[in-house]
């Protein structure tokens, strides 16, 4: 039997195992899974971070997108995935949503992933085609109670931001705009431009040209301050809606169980590189607010947006379409 002494020599070495798989992190190149396809928020941040990143750590950092099922098939890849800190998943708001809209998920939203850090939050715009005779939220909001069932509005589907931002407006203004699901937030764009739909919810960045060029009218947006890219449009607190907050958040999370000096590592060089002139002005000129959180403030948000989108669409009925 061994010395004692050799018990507690063998015990210590098979602590400190991780802890030198940390400090030695990355040892291979890096996977950062997008939810959703090119071109998109998810995917325009993850091109931002990753090639800085490649540059902090020394591995490659490769953008692999998986636009399927809602983010869900992403979700899933990155929860299953080694936990060591080589696979990386860019959350966004869908990813708190998702529990209320589906029966079973194959992982679990809160448990199966280790918080890293919430990059950037952006809000959205409601706008309506400038034919609808209302100027400003109120207007708008007296003429659809007077004309039930005459307004559509478009979004990529339930769950997502802008499908949320119509819908908690439909709750807490009492009226009934009719959804209709498009492929791409594009095409919601296009659809509003040309009245198929009057109303929509668009990122800052999509809707700020076709509101500067009158094609569209903002209501206002719909995070709880106002914007510096458009700071003459109300907030829709402002406009008369107290109590009303609907922004897309982008933020990254690993594994559950991937050691804390790697979490700490990725935390440190993601907020950094957030932080630097060219990567903030880049992100503020779209509309967005950087943040670089901690991954205990992180974790809060998550939790917090679970519990409080579950309340919605359980208040208001909302169900997946």
């Amino acid at each position: 039997m061994p010395k004692p002494s050799l018990l507690i020599f063998f015990a210590l070495a098979g602590l400190s195992v991780p802890c030198i798989a940390a400090e030695e992190f990355p040892t291979k190149p890096i996977r950062m899974l997008v939810p959703f396809a090119p071109g998109g928020g998810a995917d325009i941040v993850a091109r931002m971070i990753g090639p800085r990143l490649t540059e902090r750590v020394g591995q490659s950092v490769i953008v692999d997108n998986r636009p399927a099922a809602a983010g869900i098939v992403a979700a899933e890849m990155a929860a299953r995935a080694t936990p060591d800190g080589h696979t990386l998943f860019v959350a966004t708001s869908n990813h708190v949503a998702n529990p209320a809209f589906m029966d079973k998920l194959p992982y679990d939203t809160l448990n199966d992933f280790a918080p890293v850090t919430l990059a950037v939050i952006s809000p959205l715009v409601v706008t309506i085609h400038p034919s609808l005779p209302a100027n400003n939220l109120q207007e708008f909001i007296n003429y659809a109670k007077a004309n039930p069932g005459k307004l559509n509005y478009g979004s990529t589907g339930a769950g997502g931001p802008p499908y949320l931002a119509i819908e908690l407006l439909n709750y807490m203004a009492k009226i009934k705009i009719t959804h209709i699901v498009y492929k791409g937030i594009s095409l919601v764009v296009t659809a509003n431009l040309s009245n198929e739909i009057q109303v929509s919810a668009p990122n800052l960045f999509t809707g700020l040209p076709h509101v500067r060029g009158g094609k569209l009218r903002a209501l206002g947006i719909t995070s709880a301050k106002r914007s510096a890219v458009a700071p003459d449009w109300p907030t829709i607190v402002e406009a008369g809606l107290p109590g009303y907050e609907a922004s897309i958040w982008y933020g990254f999370l690993a594994p559950a169980k991937t050691p804390q000096p790697v979490i700490a590592r990725l935390n440190r060089e993601i907020t950094s590189i957030l932080q630097s002139p060219e990567v903030k002005q880049t992100i503020v000129a779209q509309g967005g607010e950087v943040v670089g959180s901690t991954p205990a403030e992180f974790d809060k948000l998550l939790r917090d947006d679970v519990a409080r989108i579950a309340a919605l669409v359980k208040t208001a009925g909302l169900r997946a379409e």
